[in-house]
Formats: C-alpha cells, structure tokens, sequence
C-alpha cells in the first residue's frame, strides 16, 4: 500500500483523489501554483509545497520541481489525475526512474496508446473494432485506390497522415471524384506539412461517441465497467455524458468490452483506462484510448458502485484488482453536466470571485467541484469548476433529478453554462435519447 501521495493536479480532481487517499488512510502532498493557494484540497492535504507562478508550463508542467517535491516530502506515489501531465510518457518515466510510483500505467503503455497508428494496430491484433481504412498510405496504382474504397464503402475521408488540428482532410461521396480528391489532397498536404502522404478511412456521417471504462493491474487481471456516452460535444469538449449509453444491445454493449479486457490484458495494462469508439448503424469503430482517469469517471462509479480512483490507487500500491467481472453489477443510470466558468452563450471564460455558491442535493446528486462561497476562480486554467452528477433507476428518472439538481445550483458572482444545461436536459432530442457527436454544435448554430 502507498503511505504517501503527491497530487499532480489542481481543482475538482485534486480533490477527487486526495478524498480517495483519506479513506484509505494515505498521507497526500499538494502542489500548487501561486494563484492556487485557497484551493480546497491545498486546505484539505497533509502537506502543500507551492511550485511556481500561475502559468502551468512554470507550475503543474515543471516536472523537476514536482519531482523535487516528492523527494522533498518523502512521497512514495505520484497521481496525475487528468489533463496536465497524465498522459506525458516522458513524467511517468521520470518518476518511475526517481524512485516513486507512477499511478497511472507504463511510460511504454503511454507511448503505445499516444501513437495513433501503433495504437490502431494493438486494436487490430486482439480483434477491438477499428474504422476501416487503407492500413497505412495510399498506393500509386488507381485500381488499387478505387478497390481499397470500393471495400471501405463510400462515404470515405481522405487524410494527410502529417495532418492534424482538421486539416488536410477531404470526404469523398462517390467514386466519380476519388482520384481528383486524392490528388488535391496530396497536393495540399505537400504545401501544409512538407509530406504528400495520405492515408483513407471510412467516413462516419452521424457517430456517437461512446466510451468502454477498463481498470487492469498488470497482473494478469482485466474488466470493464461498461459504457458511457459522450456524444454531447462543442469543438471537441464534451459538455453532458452518461452510463450506461442509450439504446444499444447489451449483448453488443458485453461483447466490446471483452474486446477491450483482451486488449488491456494482451499489452498488460495496469490502472484505469478508456477505450473511446465511434458508434454508427450499430457498429463500434475504436478511435483512442486514454491511460488516465477521466472527468467523465463518477457516472460509472454510480452504475457500477465501483470506485475508479481507490482502485487506481489500490493497483499502484500492487494490490490485485479487487473485483472479477462476474462481480461487476451494473444497475440504473447516471448522468453528468459539466458545470464550467463561462458564458452560456458565447462560451467566453468567466473568472472572478464566487459570492455565493450552493450545491444540490438529495437523494442520487452527487457534487464534485472545489469551489466555495468566497473562492476566486482564476483565469491561467481551464473553466471547469465542478460537475453535477445525478443518478436513478431509470434514464428518465436520471433527468428529472438533474433538471431538479441544475434548478438548485446557485453560483453568484461569476457566469457559468448551467444555462446551458438546463436547456439541453429539456431538449427533445436529447431526451429521446442516442444523438450524434455533431448535434450539439448544430442546435447552437441554428439558435445564434
């Protein structure tokens, strides 16, 4: 078992896992920057070491000086939570080499997961779904071309594979205009990245975005804690997400999450982990996995009772995993809205001070956030200030607690988006449950 850990992160999740180490009776070390110094887990830990002015590149992405702190403190673990550095090969190498405990996978898990294309290709081996493509660059023969697309099935995308950030992409329909767009592309991605590479895909029209939660302890021991889904999105973010996702076959739902086990146990993952797919016509098409906790994390702990952060703990402390599959239980429905710092209808960040702040409550609401009456969110980091999470026997029931919950949020001083929320947890659509990843961004469109 861990005797002491250093939080490597800031805000709700710091206070997620420093609540997960008092339970199980773990000392734990806050680092914070100078603007963090009345964070509620910065009050809550046994020790805080403040690292560096408010700019994260000088504070919670020093990784020398966190590394100092840990040795300072006499740490043993080190937790990223997510975002900042949860995903930096290079940090957990770093910490592994110093002596303390990464609480997360292997540096050489992270790279394989980080990398697209090595990624895709552990997909493939252990038989987890991927979007079909042409295995690589296209070639030079044109029949070759129209016979890999012919096999994928039109809508295809055609991708710079030195792209990125949306560029160097063209969907093609039909076969009439494959070669020219091919062309084009090339020609494109030789001016923007310096390489005429493209690779092709199937084009998904209308995806979900639906999620598979894995915890491994590299042991020899896997499971899944079944799905979410996240489809409710703007410019990537994901705004609401919810367990179990809506409306797909259980035995579907059971059969990619021992696609995922088997892949967790064929590259001897160890901590907590998801498998995002994109989901169309009843079919799953593996996109990314992400070695961290994630934020969306509590509406799995409330179908399953599982909690994702004592395991990961657990599991870093060498502890097997503490439940087999068969014991995993999955009952009712959660749902959470991320409740962040901005204006509900521009989007624009919203820092300033809390005059008054009161969480919701009741039966099945459950509130992570570390802010407070009096506490001044600042502007260095990202907007998220707390999420709201509801559950209940039935998706129904789930949103008309979260309607119910949002009702009862009071956050003065600032602007937030539980506008937003509240007029998303009425939409008809939305309601009816299984919207795509692209319907969110069009429902503002038409309102603005």
């Amino acid at each position: 078992m861990l005797e002491k850990v250093l939080i490597a992160n800031r805000g709700e999740i710091a206070l997620r896992v420093l609540r997960a180490c008092k339970e199980l009776g773990i000392k734990t070390v806050a680092v914070h920057s100078t603007a963090d110094r009345e964070l509620k887990h910065v009050r809550l830990a046994d020790e805080a070491v403040c690292i560096g002015p408010p700019p994260s590149a000088q504070s919670y992405l020093d990784v020398p000086s966190i590394i100092s702190v840990a040795e300072l403190t006499n740490a043993d673990g080190i937790h990223p939570g997510y975002g900042f550095l949860s995903e930096n090969a290079d940090f957990a190498e770093q910490v592994e080499k110093s002596g303390f405990t990464f609480i997360g996978p292997t540096a050489d898990t992270i790279r394989l997961m980080g990398d697209k294309v090595s990624a895709k290709q552990q997909m493939q081996r252990t038989g987890v779904p991927t979007v079909p493509g042409s295995d690589g660059a296209l070639p030079d023969d044109p029949d070759e071309v129209i016979r890999i697309a012919r096999e994928i099935g039109f809508p295809v995308i055609v991708k710079a594979a030195a792209g990125g950030g949306g560029r160097g992409m063209r969907v093609v329909h039909n076969e009439e205009v494959l070669l020219s767009s091919i062309q084009v592309t090339q020609s494109e991605a030789q001016a923007a990245f310096g390489s005429p590479v493209v690779y092709m895909e199937k084009f998904l029209q209308r995806p979900r975005h639906v999620e598979i939660q894995v915890l491994a302890d590299g042991q020899g021991n896997a499971i899944h804690l079944g799905d979410r889904d996240c489809s409710l999105q703007r410019r990537h973010q994901k705004v609401i997400e919810e367990a179990p996702a809506p409306g797909i076959d259980d035995a579907l739902r059971n059969e990619i999450g021992d696609a995922c086990v088997r892949a967790c146990l064929d590259m001897g993952y160890r901590g907590a982990g998801t498998f995002e797919f994109l989901f169309e016509d009843n079919a799953f098409y593996f996109i990314e996995m992400n070695t961290r906790v994630q934020v969306e994390h509590p509406v799995t702990e409330m179908i399953s009772g599982v909690d994702i952060v004592r395991e990961q703990l657990l599991i870093a402390g060498g502890a097997p995993l503490s439940i087999k599959q068969e014991d995993v239980s999955l009952k009712g429905h959660s749902i959470e809205c991320r409740i962040n710092a901005e204006d509900p209808r521009t989007f624009m960040p919203s820092p300033g001070t809390i005059k008054t702040f009161h969480a919701p409550g009741g039966h099945g609401v459950r509130v992570d956030s570390h802010v407070y009456s009096g506490y001044t969110v600042p502007p260095h980091y990202d907007s998220l200030i707390g999420k709201l999470i509801t559950f209940a026997d039935t998706r129904e029931a789930a949103l008309v607690k979260m309607r119910q919950a949002l009702d009862e949020l009071v956050v003065d001083g600032i602007r937030t988006n539980a506008a937003l929320h509240r007029e998303l947890v009425t939409d008809s659509s939305f309601m009816a449950g299984g919207v795509s990843i692209h319907y969110l961004e069009s429902k503002l469109e038409h309102e603005h």
